[in-house]
């Protein structure tokens, strides 16, 4: 495996976490900058560097004919896709198949099953996997989801198909929501993710996001690397995640069930690389599959850190072949817990993108502080990529020193010259029902966290504009 080239198709600290594992391993990383983004942080990281000619994600990217060009002229033997943009792409998986590239990744097989949504849940149900009572296929039309909403009870949700990260997705009440809602689902999933197929599910209120990570190797062995509690969201999308679940606590069998029921989905589909199983849990401990995530997740950090095993570089490794760092359940232990905070140009008040430059960055953390980011002075966020710019993560014996010791690490980041959501995990931790460790993927429409961050975000907001202006005057 030492000395194969990987090309590294993405960006971001994503980009330069892939790329530390590929140097670490002796392999050659080769990077990717585009006419939009002409100095990405991550080529500092990397061996070699490549134009990605382009301006624009679908220039750039999700070009797969681009990509394969750059492949056989810098005689590429693997690629890294990240999160996002290809990863899940089982068109850019079977092109690197037929060209005899590995694509560090599950089969294309598994990214084709697990990315329909309807398919999944079928493969899952006969898996004997618990799955949301719903529709087993496509609904193509209104008059079917007000029957099934009928026979399953309300609320139901509409939800895409295809795609993910909250998109295309409607809470329904009553027959009429689904009136209104029906066509607005369809027309944003075709916008979002190219297909208008929808599905009708009983919503689980107040549920809890629960995920289990899966680590697999070509020779048919699957781990899990126990769970995680995502269940902070807005817009569907999570903000602070944590493992293990504080809701799940000390319930160990609880935990050994959602654990071996992951296992058991990915085995369905011959899984054999990292990977995430999806589940919602309600507030009576049940459990159902949600959807299975054939990439590296935004938030693995919080599974290393527990666990001391290396995804990234078990995932790289598992797709040429080679044997994991571990070879048997048993070696994979929880040790203490872990929380992420993924830090954001948004405002943190509305939660909306906040695109901008960054005029000044320092960090004084306390001990064992792991900050992935792609942040420097003078680095410009723009519209054209996720707002998601790092990943504060600590770790400590148990979750009361964990939070502790992110919160302290908070009020060490200084991102100046542009709105980041630091405030806004600031009161989340300070916050009551977060400390509990009771909370659901309601929390933030509940709690409303973001109301406190409304009354002192002004003052801070005027210190940046004063930082701004001082540094360009320089």
């Amino acid at each position: 495996m030492k000395g194969k080239r990987v090309l590294i198709i993405n960006r971001g600290e994503i980009a330069i976490r892939v790329a530390k594992a590929l140097n670490e391993l002796g392999l050659v990383s080769v990077g990717v900058w585009t006419d939009n983004e002409t100095e990405p942080p991550h080529l500092e990281y990397c061996q070699e560097w490549v134009h990605l000619v382009g301006s624009n994600n679908k220039e750039t990217y999700l070009d797969i004919p681009k990509i394969m060009k750059i492949i056989d002229e810098y005689k590429i033997d693997g690629v890294h896709p990240g999160y996002g943009f290809l990863s899940e792409n089982r068109e850019f998986s079977e092109a690197l198949a037929k060209k005899g590239i590995t694509f560090i990744g599950p089969n294309p097989d598994a990214v084709y099953k697990m990315g329909a949504k309807d398919i999944s849940k079928q493969i899952a149900k006969e898996a004997g996997v618990p799955v949301v009572p719903g529709s087993t296929g496509e609904v193509a039309t209104v008059a079917e989801a007000m029957k099934i909403g009928t026979e399953i009870g309300y609320p139901v949700l509409l939800k895409a198909v295809a795609g993910g990260g909250g998109k295309g997705m409607r809470p329904c009440y009553s027959e009429a929501d689904i009136k209104v809602n029906f066509e607005a689902v369809q027309r944003e999933a075709l916008s979002s993710f190219g297909y208008a197929g929808l599905l009708v599910e009983k919503y689980v209120q107040n549920p809890h996001h629960i995920e289990v990570q899966i680590l697999a190797d070509k020779k048919g062995n699957i781990y899990h690397m126990f769970e995680r509690e995502c269940s902070v969201q807005r817009r569907h999308q999570k903000i602070i995640e944590e493992a293990p679940s504080p809701f799940i606590g000390t319930d160990e069998a609880l935990r050994k069930s959602i654990c071996e029921t992951a296992v058991k989905c990915a085995r369905a589909v011959n899984y054999d690389s990292a990977g995430t199983v999806e589940f919602i849990m309600g507030e009576d401990r049940k459990f159902y599959f949600l959807e299975m995530n054939t990439r590296i997740q935004v938030e693995h950090p919080i599974t290393e850190e527990i666990t001391g095993v290396d995804l990234v570089a078990n995932m790289i490794k598992a797709a040429f072949g080679e044997p994991l760092d571990f070879s048997k359940q048993e070696d994979i232990k929880i040790q203490g817990h872990a929380i992420e905070c993924r830090i954001c140009a948004e405002d943190p008040v509305t939660m909306l993108p906040a695109p901008g430059k960054v005029v000044g960055f320092e960090t004084t953390f306390p001990q064992g502080i792991r900050f992935d980011h792609c942040i420097y002075p003078k680095f410009a966020i723009t519209p054209d990529f996720d707002p998601m710019i790092g990943k504060l993560i600590a770790k400590g014996l148990n979750r009361q020193v964990a939070i502790r010791k992110v919160r302290a690490a908070l009020d060490g980041l200084k991102i100046e010259g542009l709105k980041t959501n630091i405030p806004l995990h600031k009161v989340i931790l300070d916050e009551e029902v977060f400390g509990s460790g009771n909370y659901s993927t309601h929390y933030i429409m509940n709690v409303k966290p973001q109301d406190k961050v409304a009354a002192v975000e002004p003052i801070e907001e005027f210190m940046k504009r004063v930082v701004a202006i001082e540094m360009n005057q320089l």
